[in-house]
C-alpha cells in the first residue's frame, strides 16, 4: 500500500457517536413478543388483500410493507441513524465510505483511466456513503482532473431522495423535479459534480459506470420455502383464524410458481430466494460486460449456507415481521452465491469475502492511525476506536458483511475494455480489496 494516498486524505468528517446497534446484529426471526400491537394502516390494507385474493407469498408482504407507495415503510420514515430503526456503516464510521472511494479509483486506473465515469448507487440511504466517497474524489482530485464524473442515484423513496439532496449538494443549486421523468430530481454535489435520481436501475443511462450496493439487495423482497414430505412448500402470509387482525405463517398446500428458483441440488431445507435480486445482478451484468467498470456489492450476507434469516427492526431492536406492518424494517441476509450463478458468467466476479479482510486490504489499519495522529481530542478518538471495532470486530460487522465485486473479464486478463481509454494496455494488477491495495 502506498501511504501516501491514505495519508493525502485530509481530516475526519464530523460524525455523531452512535450506539454499536445494526440491523444485523440478530438472526431470529418472527418468534419475539410483540411490543406493539397496534392496527397499523398497512395491516388493515393487507388483510383486505387477503380476505379478497388468498394468502400473499412472503415476497409481496415484503413489497407491500416497504414500498407500497402509500403507507410503506421506505416510503415515509427516515429510518437510518440514532433516531431511526437500524445504522449502517457510513453512519458508524467515515474509514468505510473513504475505502470505499479508494476502490473505484484503484479499478478506474486498473481498467485504464477512462476519460469519463458514471458512479452509480443503488440505494443511497442518506447519502452519507457517496458523501465521503466524494471527499476521497476531491482530495485525489488530482487523478480525477480530467475524468468526467456524473452520480446517479437510485431511490424509490422520495423521503430519503430529499435527504440524500441535502447531504450532497447542500441545496446551492435548486434542484430539479419532473415527476414523470425517468430522471425525477437533478442537482450538482458541493464539489460541482451533477448528480440524477431514478427510481429504476433500467433507467440509468448505459455508459462506463462504477456500481454500488451497500445494504440494497438485503431489503429486497424474499420467497420462503420449507421441505415436506410432499416435496418443497412456499411459506406464505394469511389472517389468524383465531384472531381477526393478527397475521400468522402457513404453508402452501401444493406447489407454487416460484418454486422455480429454487436448485435441484439444494441440501438445506429451508431456503430463501430474491428474484428481484437476480434480475438486478443481471442487469448489472450486462451493462459491466458490453460497456466496461465494475460492481462493488457489499451486505450482511452468507455463501448459499443460513436458511431463516428473516426479521424485522424497529428503535434498534428485533420486532415480530407480522406485527404492525408498516412500522419496522423488514429485511434478510443476502445469498451471495445465488447473485454469483445469477451473473450467468457474463463478467468475472471476486468474493464474497468477510468485510474484516476487505477493509483490511484496503488499507483500514494504516487510515486509523492517520487519523488518530491528527486529532487529540478525546471524544473523537474514541469515535475512531468505537467505529473501527464495530466494522472489523468478527463478533459485529467483521465476519457478518461480505463483499462481493464483478468486474468485465478484460479486467483479469489485462486488455483494455474501452475505445477511450487512455491507455491502450491496462496491466493486471490485483483487483482491491480483494488482495492487498498495489498502486501500478
Amino acid at each position: 500500500l502506498d501511504m501516501e494516498w491514505l495519508c493525502g486524505l485530509g481530516p475526519m468528517a464530523a460524525r455523531d457517536l452512535f450506539p454499536c446497534l445494526w440491523r444485523g446484529k440478530y438472526f431470529s426471526s418472527g418468534n419475539e413478543p410483540a411490543e406493539n400491537n397496534s392496527v397499523t394502516p398497512m395491516l388493515r390494507h393487507l388483510i383486505y388483500k387477503i380476505k379478497s385474493t388468498g394468502p400473499i407469498t412472503v415476497a409481496e408482504y415484503m413489497k407491500e410493507v416497504l414500498t407500497n407507495p402509500a403507507k410503506g415503510y421506505y416510503m415515509k420514515h427516515d429510518m437510518l441513524g440514532e433516531e431511526g430503526d437500524f445504522i449502517t456503516s457510513p453512519e458508524i464510521s467515515q474509514m468505510f465510505g473513504e475505502l470505499l472511494g479508494i476502490w473505484f479509483i484503484s479499478e478506474w486506473i486498473a481498467a485504464g483511466k477512462n476519460a469519463a465515469f458514471q458512479l452509480v448507487e443503488l440505494g443511497p440511504g442518506k447519502g452519507t456513503l457517496l458523501e465521503d466517497i466524494l471527499r476521497v474524489f476531491s482530495q485525489l482530485g488530482s487523478l480525477l482532473k480530467n475524468c468526467d464524473i456524473s452520480l446517479h442515484l437510485v431511490e424509490v423513496s422520495q423521503k430519503l431522495s430529499e435527504i440524500q439532496a441535502l447531504t450532497l449538494t447542500e441545496e446551492k443549486v435548486p434542484l430539479e423535479r419532473n415527476a414523470e421523468s425517468p430522471v425525477y430530481m437533478k442537482g450538482v454535489t458541493k464539489s460541482g459534480i451533477p448528480v440524477s435520481w431514478y427510481r429504476d436501475l433500467q433507467d440509468v443511462p448505459k455508459e462506463y459506470s462504477f456500481y454500488l450496493a451497500h445494504e440494497f439487495f438485503d431489503v429486497l423482497p424474499v420467497h420462503k420455502f420449507q421441505k415436506t414430505p410432499h416435496g418443497w412448500r412456499e411459506v406464505l402470509v394469511d389472517i389468524d383464524p383465531q384472531v381477526s387482525d393478527k397475521l400468522r405463517f402457513v404453508l402452501a398446500p401444493c406447489a407454487t410458481p416460484a418454486e422455480t428458483f429454487i436448485q435441484d441440488d439444494e441440501t438445506r431445507d429451508h431456503v430463501e430466494v430474491c428474484p428481484e435480486a437476480g434480475v438486478v445482478i443481471q442487469e448489472l451484468s450486462q451493462r459491466i460486460s458490453l460497456t466496461g467498470g465494475a460492481a462493488l456489492i457489499a451486505d450482511y450476507g452468507h455463501d448459499g449456507t443460513k436458511t431463516d434469516t428473516f426479521r424485522g427492526f424497529r428503535g434498534h431492536r428485533l420486532h415480530d415481521v407480522l406485527t404492525a406492518p408498516g412500522t419496522a424494517d423488514l429485511t434478510a441476509d443476502v445469498d451471495f452465491s445465488y447473485l454469483r450463478r445469477m451473473s450467468q458468467g457474463k463478467v468475472a466476479s471476486l468474493g464474497p469475502i468477510e468485510q474484516q479482510t476487505f477493509l483490511r486490504n484496503m488499507g483500514i489499519d494504516v487510515r486509523l492511525k492517520i487519523l488518530l495522529d491528527k486529532t487529540d481530542e478525546p471524544s473523537l478518538r474514541q469515535q475512531l476506536l468505537q467505529g473501527y471495532n464495530m466494522l472489523m470486530n468478527p463478533m459485529k460487522m467483521g465476519e457478518r458483511f461480505n463483499f462481493l465485486a464483478l468486474v468485465p473479464h478484460q479486467r483479469l486478463h489485462g486488455r483494455s475494455h474501452q475505445t477511450n481509454a487512455r491507455q491502450s494496455k491496462p496491466s493486471p494488477s490485483p483487483v482491491a480489496g480483494f488482495g492487498e491495495l498495489a498502486w501500478q
